[in-house]
């Protein structure tokens, strides 16, 4: 991750120093990035992604899935998709065994990241059915 933060760096010409100051993150967490190769938390993801206007999808692996597809979605898939993630967190805390990791109940940071995670895949999973199944004479060349 701290790659693609380098580079982001780069390319718009701001010190990771600037990027602290502006964000209010603290700058051992950008080092803690860089000799620890670690990830960071959802909360500094989000302030990563809305510094430097990329999705957490970008930060994550350095490409953008919904930009290479050629299709994006509408108002009313994004609405779909966040009724559908509601849902499907909903129905995880309300089942009568909730969801633990390592026997630990969910924390909030943890939901974060779930919720994240939930969210990029249900957008991948309807821009492949977007394009699977839009009738050829519908689709642009770049599709």
């Amino acid at each position: 991750m701290y790659e693609i933060f380098e580079k982001l760096c780069k390319e718009r010409g701001i010190t990771p120093y600037r990027f602290c100051k502006d964000t209010g993150i603290n700058s051992s967490t950008i080092s803690t990035w860089k000799n620890k190769g670690s990830e960071c938390s959802p909360k500094t993801a989000k302030a990563v992604c809305e510094y430097f206007d990329i999705s957490m999808d970008f930060l994550m692996n350095g490409e953008n899935t919904s930009a290479k597809s050629g299709l994006q979605l509408n108002q009313k898939d994004e609405r779909d998709i966040a009724k559908r993630l509601e849902n499907t967190l909903n129905a995880l805390e309300d089942s009568q065994e909730s969801l633990m990791f390592s026997g630990e109940p969910l924390d909030d940071e943890t939901r974060e990241l779930l919720k994240a995670s939930l969210e990029n895949s249900l957008k991948i999973a309807k821009i492949n059915a977007k394009q699977k199944f839009t009738p050829k004479k519908y689709r642009t060349d770049n599709e």
